[in-house]
């Protein structure tokens, strides 16, 4: 059984787990915001490039405050 750090997300599972709606997701994802990968027609999310993204994300608000 793989751990938590390698899971993929749907954008459903995606938009819970930001707490977002998920055409939130879809606007991120088509102004290219978003670290994704395509699995036919559906998007898809690798939990640890999320963490990461959002790590840079607090990241570069915390430097447009100061």
């Amino acid at each position: 059984m793989k751990n938590d750090s390698s899971r993929v997300l749907t954008v459903k599972e995606l938009s819970d787990y930001l707490k977002v709606h998920p055409s939130t997701i879809y606007r991120q994802l088509k102004r290219g915001k978003l670290p994704a990968f395509k699995v036919g027609s559906d998007w898809r999310f690798n939990i640890e490039s999320i963490d990461r993204w959002r790590l840079e994300q607090d990241s570069f608000a915390e430097e447009e405050a100061a």
